[in-house]
């Protein structure tokens, strides 16, 4: 049976815990930099690392539950998938199931780009959509590994994989929620490692894995995966002007009809996959709900659009409203500022600290290496995107995660090799040690985890789910809000068969439609809940 949540182990055994994990840090941090560690299995090693340790950490700590509206929407995609469909047919009753980030016509599927539901939909077929998160983790921390490998000597590459895999690859909320966040970062550490690769010496598989980062990026996060993969462009284009001409042959076999190739295969995959949910084989499902209900665009230098079509106040409340708070917010240089500024705070929180910080200060050291140049260059160029982005969080720049990782590394390198300070021997040590500690922190203290737990909302649906699937009969949930209800909050979301569904959540939609709802759903038992009234309970529907 899979856990829901499970409080945070025995303070005693934690304690073990950190002093075995500090002095296995020590040990890794004098010998990562010395031994040369080139081995094929090492980025296997982390990414088996990485499976087994976020799936221990669900198991003892804290089960995934869907909270958020991304997640709900993605556990909709892998429930689609799952079933061997791209998309779902309307249900006649769509209006009662309208919820948001969802579309309901002309199918039912979620707005987002299939990726991230794929990788659940395998966690689906294995037992649990949250083997999927697992699995992602293990991907991203693989191909992140596999990315500095090819940007780092050996020991270099291990010390950054490690980093990233203490870092975000346990406990952070890419491994512990649906949200997700690793398949992205596979997608960008894969371009960046058949970049290098590439550059270095090109070969077949080389540009056939670069090409599949590519088409991974624009399934995951195709604005920020663009970001990526034009400067990318640029350092190819510039490669191939400056190979000899007797090597156009070699160009075009190893290098252009490879990464070619699979681009079309991608663009093929993109377009039959549109069309079955859009109808149209160029429109984006994310393009088509931003029509249909969002009257904020998705960057600062859109138009705004008209009011939202929904037949829900609360969908409306929330694309019309709330999101328009944050739009209004960024149209003055001070609201501008002070959101990108709470952003960069969020974005250094998450993927740095104050540890992996102090590496960074070193890198002005370096002189002469390009590369370091091209990685900087990208982030900024991705900051300076992300600041025109209407609302932000940190697994929107995950396609740029092996370029972090790769400038701390660096610059621990740049303190450990320095001949002028001797305490530069001991930063790896430090760095480890801290990552350590701040993994610990993170399952002591579950509001270190993003976003955080509470409000227990979504616990309470879930145990009201587990319960009427347990009766082993059919259930229908109709769902009445009241005037103050919060838009975040959202309890209407439901499985990709709706009808075969054990249990189905509904919203009130009048007299006259909720007839014709219970007449659809005459063969189960029928329950009103108000989610905003004192006491949550289930009540028989009259």
């Amino acid at each position: 049976m899979w856990a829901q949540f499970h409080p945070a182990a025995d303070p005693i055994l934690l304690v073990i815990a950190v002093v075995v994990a500090t002095l296995l840090a020590l040990t890794l941090g004098r010998t990562a930099t010395r031994v040369r560690v080139d081995q094929p299995w090492l980025c296997l090693a982390i990414a088996l690392t990485a499976l087994f340790g976020s799936a221990a950490v669900s198991l003892l700590w804290r089960f995934p539950q869907p909270r958020v509206h991304d997640e709900f929407s993605y556990l909709l995609a892998a429930d689609t998938f799952a079933h061997g469909r791209l998309t779902n047919q309307p249900h006649p009753r769509w209006i009662h199931f309208e919820s948001i980030h969802i579309l309901q016509q002309p199918s039912y599927a979620s707005r987002y780009p299939p990726a991230q539901g794929m990788s659940l939909a395998l966690g689906q077929l294995l037992g649990h959509p949250a083997v999927g998160l697992w699995l992602g983790a293990a991907l991203g921390c693989g191909a992140v590994c596999w990315m500095l490998r090819a940007w780092l000597a050996p020991p270099w590459a291990l010390f950054g994989s490690v980093l990233a895999l203490l870092r975000l690859g346990l406990t952070g909320y890419w491994s512990q929620s649906f949200f997700g966040g690793w398949i992205a970062a596979a997608a960008g550490a894969l371009l960046l490692g058949g970049l290098r690769r590439t550059v270095d010496k090109p070969r077949l598989s080389t540009s056939i894995v670069l090409a599949m980062g590519l088409v991974l990026l624009a399934n995951s996060r195709p604005l920020e995966g663009l970001v990526l993969a034009l400067p990318c462009a640029v350092v190819l284009l510039v490669l191939l002007f400056r190979r000899h001409p007797q090597q156009s042959l070699e160009s075009l076999r190893l290098i252009v009809v490879p990464i070619c190739f699979v681009l079309l295969l991608g663009a093929i995959w993109m377009a039959v996959y549109n069309h079955s949910v859009t109808g149209d084989a160029r429109q984006l499902p994310h393009d088509l709900y931003a029509q249909t209900y969002m009257t904020v665009p998705y960057l600062l230098t859109g138009e705004l659009r008209a009011p939202s079509r929904s037949t829900h106040n609360v969908m409306q409340k929330f694309h019309t409203r709330t999101e328009r708070q944050w739009f209004d917010q960024l149209q003055t240089l001070t609201g501008w500022s002070s959101a990108n500024g709470r952003n960069l705070v969020v974005y250094w929180k998450f993927y740095l600290g104050l540890t992996l910080s102090l590496p960074l200060l070193l890198l002005p050291a370096v002189r002469g290496d390009r590369w370091l140049l091209f990685a900087l260059g990208v982030l900024l160029l991705y900051f300076a995107v992300a600041s025109l982005i209407i609302a932000s969080m940190p697994h929107y720049a995950a396609p740029l995660t092996g370029l972090v990782f790769y400038l701390v590394a660096r610059g621990t390198q740049v303190a450990y090799e320095s001949q002028r300070w001797r305490l530069g021997k001991i930063i790896p040590s430090v760095l480890l040690v801290g990552s350590l500690g701040s993994l610990v922190y993170s399952l002591v203290d579950p509001q270190d985890l993003w976003p955080p737990p509470d409000p227990s909302w979504h616990l309470q649906r879930a145990d009201i789910l587990r319960r009427l699937e347990e009766t082993g009969e059919k259930h229908l949930i109709v769902v009445r809000y009241g005037p103050r209800h919060s838009v975040h909050e959202e309890w209407v979301y439901n499985e990709a068969n709706i009808d075969d569904a054990p249990v189905v959540w509904a919203r009130e939609k009048g007299e006259s439609n909720n007839k014709r709802l219970l007449r659809s759903f005459r063969d189960r038992h029928v329950w009103l809940l108000e989610p905003d009234l004192p006491d949550l309970a289930l009540q028989p529907h009259r």
